[in-house]
């Protein structure tokens, strides 16, 4: 007699994570997938709705209606599928182009779902087509039944994303992240259960350095300590753009920073693009910066680019007194910007 499985609910399902490590594990227990540059996505299918959510479980339904309407045009009325959604733009997927999709204006986002639309990723499914749940069915189980669900669909929109269980493969994947499409490699346990919100999974990113131009800093919230700093490269015309911050400034540190940026305090800072002003997300206060002397040369460690800037908060590796200013330009972030073949086998 088999034990009944339990039913994803579709308001408080989340997906399962994955755990930052710094190398890929070896073969045995492991599948390897592409690490997606997209946003994280659960769908839902339940009759006649379809339901897209956020890893953070917010909606995303209204924002991509012609990913819903993929789905309710599948015959199985009843699944549960995990996988990111993705805007490809000619050789590479374009993150920017997802961002602008959440605007407020149900117009904008009906233009842009026929201007750039999006495909959904599939990568595990949660609950089958003959609504049983798959959650404690171990990996290579799921997998058949999405190939199953994927292989039954006619439409473009969706895809499935490729695996492997060799290293040499994994390594290949993660060679080619970090610009333009993939975001690193998946490592998922084979004999494990779909955990929802666990960090079951690993995940390795591409992670490269930079030389940038200190152009400004920013104090601290409600403090004199300085919080991070600005950072900038120079563009073809000669001019120091913005392109991100580094901070996690300890406190140890913060005297010796202070004395070390005091006499470039009142400089030019950023003379092309410069650091944006108030916004939602910040407020008077955190928006302000001080500009400096364009002196200092920091090395930095960055995890993805995109719009000619980091995505994230880069990490301070140490001082390049060594390196001129004028040295520090944007050529030194042109790296690969093609996944190659497995774009080409994915989107033609």
């Amino acid at each position: 007699m088999t034990t009944a499985r339990r039913k994803p609910s579709p308001t408080r399902t989340r997906p399962m994570e994955a755990r930052l490590v710094d190398e890929l594990p070896d073969e045995g227990t492991w599948q390897f997938e592409p690490k997606w540059d997209g946003f994280r996505c659960l769908a839902f299918r339940n009759g006649a709705k379809a339901e897209l959510r956020a890893k953070s479980g917010k909606p995303l339904t209204r924002y991509f209606p012609e990913i819903v309407a993929v789905l309710k045009a599948v015959k199985a009325k009843q699944f549960v599928v995990d996988g990111e959604l993705l805007i490809p733009q000619g050789a590479t997927l374009s993150f920017d182009a997802l961002q602008m999709r959440l605007h407020p204006a149900q117009s904008r986002i009906d233009k842009l779902s026929h201007e750039t639309p999006a495909i959904l990723m599939l990568f595990d499914m949660l609950e089958d087509t003959n609504g049983t749940s798959l959650m404690d069915a171990m990996l290579a189980e799921r997998r058949r039944s999405l190939e199953t669900f994927h292989n039954g669909t006619k439409s473009e929109r969706l895809k499935i994303s490729p695996y492997s269980r060799k290293l040499a493969d994994a390594k290949k994947w993660l060679s080619r992240a970090g610009r333009g499409a993939l975001d690193g490699v998946i490592a998922k346990p084979l004999n494990q259960p779909y955990l929802p919100e666990e960090r079951a999974m690993l995940k390795v990113k591409c992670l490269r350095t930079a030389d940038c131009v200190v152009g400004g800093f920013r104090y601290a919230a409600g403090s004199k300590d300085i919080g991070s700093l600005l950072l900038g490269l120079y563009n073809d015309d000669g001019k120091l753009d913005h392109v991100g911050f580094t901070s996690g400034i300890a406190k140890k540190d913060q005297a010796a920073l202070k004395k070390k940026l005091a006499p470039l305090r009142g400089g030019e800072g950023f003379t092309g693009d410069a650091p944006g002003g108030p916004s939602r997300w910040s407020t008077e206060r955190s928006a302000k910066w001080e500009p400096l002397k364009l002196k200092l040369v920091a090395e930095v460690r960055y995890d993805h680019v995109t719009g000619d800037r980091f995505r994230h908060g880069t990490k301070f590796l140490r001082w390049r007194p060594d390196k001129a200013p004028k040295q520090c330009t944007f050529d030194q972030l042109q790296k690969e910007a093609r996944p190659g073949r497995l774009m080409k086998k994915l989107f033609g």
